[in-house]
């Protein structure tokens, strides 16, 4: 995204973020996964990110703290819906945007993100709760819906990582089958306070169908699962090996239907839609 867009957010927002932790009354706590992103520059471009043409008439935000990055949704969005654990975060979140409850452009909801009925929502920009980012990011993903999400970057690297890299593994596989995964931006450990041990990434998730066929989606994720749990074997072996998490009841017939050359291959040299072939096959005559 140009420069522009973050102007444009900069000009319509108009809290500072070392201001909103100052309301909020609570300072970071590492022990609880609470590092507040402080760096302007870096709060300004995020929704940025958006694909070009997203509907932004429903953005849902996770984890919104001290409302940060909230003000900066609410430049954007006709309607912002923020999902805030933290008491104490929820009760400021109301009271500091008052007039965008009031207007119902802003609602918040207070509860666990992994246990909350979501709304319905267009499009997804949020500064992950790291501890749970994988359970949140696949509670989002089968939305279908655009996605913008900051993680700790060794996460958010694995999540785009190709086939035949270091970082590819199942949530390569996993992540991918619902859209395309892109990092757009490294954020260093000084944009937060107080700042975490680790940098972060901020990861764009466009979704797709997948240009393969799945019948049984559970099923294909179980045994992307599975190989990987076996990355340094064979897929002949991995496959062997892992019927307690695949769910296979004869593994031993997949091999024997397999192909050769996929059989002697690793995990982590499989592309997705390779995954996608082999899982069919082991549905059909595995399970």
């Amino acid at each position: 995204m140009t420069s522009d867009g973050s102007e444009q957010i900069r000009a319509s927002a108009t809290r500072d973020p070392d201001g909103l932790i100052r309301r909020a009354g609570v300072r970071g706590d590492p022990d609880r996964d609470q590092h507040f992103l402080v760096d302007d520059r870096v709060v300004d471009r995020i929704p940025t990110y958006l694909p070009e043409g997203t509907d932004t008439s429903h953005v849902l935000e996770i984890g919104g703290g001290p409302g940060v990055l909230t003000d900066r949704l609410l430049a954007v969005a006709d309607r912002v819906t923020v999902v805030e654990q933290d008491e104490t975060f929820a009760a400021h979140l109301r009271r500091e945007f008052a007039d965008e409850v009031d207007a119902g452009r802003l609602t918040v909801v207070e509860g666990d993100a992994l246990d909350v009925d979501l709304p319905e929502f267009t499009a997804c920009v949020s500064n992950l709760p790291y501890g749970i980012s994988s359970e949140i990011s696949f509670r989002l993903l089968p939305q279908g819906k655009p996605l913008v999400l900051m993680f700790q970057k060794e996460f958010g690297e694995r999540m785009a990582a190709e086939a035949g890299t270091s970082e590819y593994g199942r949530l390569s596989v996993s992540a991918q089958h619902y859209g395309d995964v892109e990092v757009c931006e490294i954020v260093p450990k000084e944009a937060f306070d107080p700042q975490p041990a680790v940098q972060s990434a901020i990861v764009r998730i466009t979704p797709r169908d997948p240009d393969y066929d799945v019948d049984d989606e559970e099923f294909f994720l179980d045994f992307v699962k599975a190989l990987f749990t076996q990355r340094r074997k064979t897929i002949r072996n991995g496959i062997r090996n892992t019927a307690h998490i695949s769910g296979l009841s004869d593994p031993e017939a997949v091999v024997e239907a397999a192909d050769e050359d996929i059989l002697r291959r690793r995990a982590g040299k499989m592309e997705p839609a390779e995954f996608a072939e082999l899982a069919q096959l082991a549905a059909d005559v595995g399970l």
